[in-house]
């Protein structure tokens, strides 16, 4: 979702607060904030090349590959360790794990009928609920106020210009990406590194495969397919993770958080460039109404203690 609005100051399942080798050079000379931007565009221009996908394998045989793909080189880069954990260790990260599943199911079932920018807007409104949930100051009225004006705007008045299954499947992943932000930082505190979301990602493509194959079948096989399922999982996992990771070394949550409610924007032009998904001005206003919601609730409360973060999806 690929994947968008806010971070957290606690140990995520990526594993943000593991400084991973060779961070110095390479992707880091673009600089903390560069390296946010960058994964932000590609996690968005993932997201439309998986919209093109979809003709061939639907959206569920999209969200199956691209789980498989990314499980295979996060298991490959982590080898995370199957010995040694609780039950309520497992239970963590199976619960991760079907969030995360659910998360991206359900999104890519919304980009499959309305345009990627709405989509993720939509989409972010469960970070931010959560986030000004947790906060609990007066001003957060104010940010849900924002928030809620920009829905109104992005369906003008009535959602009738979007289709309204769409706009449930993108309500629907937002939760479920609320859901992953609390299980996110749980795993990341019982497992090191990365391991904790290596595991959920492969718990996250088992589940899924069975349905992957009852929507797609042999068409999964193909390899011009596999080959745009691995780049959908390259662009909207491996590579934004790894850029955050570097990021994460030396910029401060709230400010990554803040790069984060961007990406409905970043989603917008990915639609526009490569799906040809153009917004009315009231659309973008919705957007910018959003966004502005999300970067002031991030700020509101990372003045008292921490802030969510991304999820990956979309």
């Amino acid at each position: 979702m690929t994947p968008v609005s806010t971070s957290s100051t606690t140990t995520s399942a990526t594993g943000a607060s593991q400084s991973p080798p060779g961070g110095a050079g390479g992707f880091g000379s673009l600089g903390p904030v560069g390296l946010v931007l960058a994964g932000g565009v590609s996690v968005q221009f993932g997201g439309a090349l998986a919209v093109t996908l979809m003709p061939r394998t639907g959206a569920l045989g999209v969200v199956t590959l691209r789980l498989l793909a990314a499980a295979v080189v996060l298991l490959v880069v982590c080898r995370p360790r199957l010995r040694g954990h609780s039950r309520a260790d497992w239970v963590t990260v199976i619960v991760f794990g079907i969030t995360m599943g659910g998360m991206n199911g359900l999104f890519y079932q919304a980009v499959a009928r309305i345009p990627l920018g709405p989509a993720v807007t939509l989409e972010v409104l469960g970070p931010l609920a959560l986030s000004v949930l947790a906060s609990r100051r007066a001003i957060n009225v104010l940010w849900a106020g924002l928030a809620l004006g920009g829905v109104f705007l992005l369906g003008g008045g009535s959602f009738d210009t979007l289709d309204p299954t769409g706009v449930g499947f993108a309500l629907g992943a937002g939760a479920m990406w609320a859901a992953y932000i609390v299980f996110s930082a749980r795993t990341g505190r019982r497992f090191p590194q990365a391991d904790g979301l290596a595991l959920a990602m492969a718990v996250a493509a088992l589940l899924f495969l069975p349905l992957g194959i009852a929507g797609a079948g042999t068409r999964l096989l193909n390899p011009t397919t596999i080959a745009l399922g691995s780049a959908v999982a390259l662009l909207s996992s491996v590579l934004p993770y790894t850029l955050e990771l570097l990021a994460l070394r030396r910029l401060p949550a709230h400010t990554f958080a803040i790069l984060m409610s961007l990406e409905p924007a970043l989603a917008a032009t990915a639609g526009f460039l490569v799906l040809d998904q153009t917004l009315s001005a009231m659309q973008a206003a919705a957007i910018a109404l959003v966004i502005a919601a999300s970067i002031g609730a991030v700020r509101t409360q990372t003045r008292r203690a921490s802030v969510p973060t991304r999820a990956p999806e979309a």
